[in-house]
């Protein structure tokens, strides 16, 4: 749902600007039939770094991630909200920037074609009129937290991905994606929504792949 400067971008796509009945009805089926925990993982195995590693790593990061950005506690964002359109050209539904003031942009164009999509194929009880918009402020503001506080620390600690150790010590290294996935849990508790935003985002990017 995301890119961030100034940290890994998000690698969600976006689909170009065509219908949204045009999606292949296959993978939407599948995105449909798994649970939001296995998207998750296919999100972290598809994450530069993590080439060959072992599934069961991943699906644990992967539910670390989940309950981390589950349990993160809503919290007034600082930043500036700009509506605008290119999402579909940049393949974005939003972005959080850090400089030079905090900002999210909000891509009108992506928006619309989500509730479309949606709409089309019957979502409506897990993601609620409006929900989308709703769902991509509190995805960024979890990426304003995890950039800008000390959550970051804190998901690093939950995930428990030691790269070093000297002694008693230990150092946690960062895993490339559970920023993300932390952040559409968060994103579907605190707008109480049926499934995570991540299949709602791969759904998008699977029909830009397609078109």
């Amino acid at each position: 749902m995301t890119a961030t400067r100034h940290t890994a971008p998000a690698q969600t796509g976006a689909p170009r600007p065509r219908a949204a009945s045009a999606a292949a009805p296959e993978v939407i089926a599948r995105l449909e039939a798994a649970d939001d925990l296995d998207l998750a993982t296919d999100f972290l195995a598809a994450t530069p770094t993590h080439e060959g590693r072992d599934r069961a790593l991943l699906r644990a990061w992967a539910r670390a991630a989940e309950d981390f950005g589950s349990a993160v506690p809503s919290t007034p964002s600082r930043a500036r909200v700009i509506d605008r359109d290119g999402g579909l050209e940049l393949g974005l539904l939003a972005r959080y920037t850090s400089r030079p003031t905090p900002s999210v942009e909000l891509y009108t164009d992506t928006l619309a074609l989500a509730e479309e999509l949606i709409e089309r194929r019957g979502w409506r009880h897990w993601y609620p009129e409006g929900s989308v918009r709703a769902a991509a402020l509190a995805h960024e503001a979890v990426h304003e937290q995890l950039h800008h506080g000390p959550p970051k620390a804190a998901l690093k600690r939950s995930l428990g991905h030691v790269v070093l150790r000297i002694g008693r010590h230990r150092v946690l290294g960062h895993v490339a994606g559970a920023e993300e996935i932390a952040a559409h849990a968060h994103a579907r508790t605190v707008c109480g929504l049926g499934r995570s935003p991540l299949m709602l985002t791969a759904a998008l990017a699977s029909y830009g792949r397609e078109n």
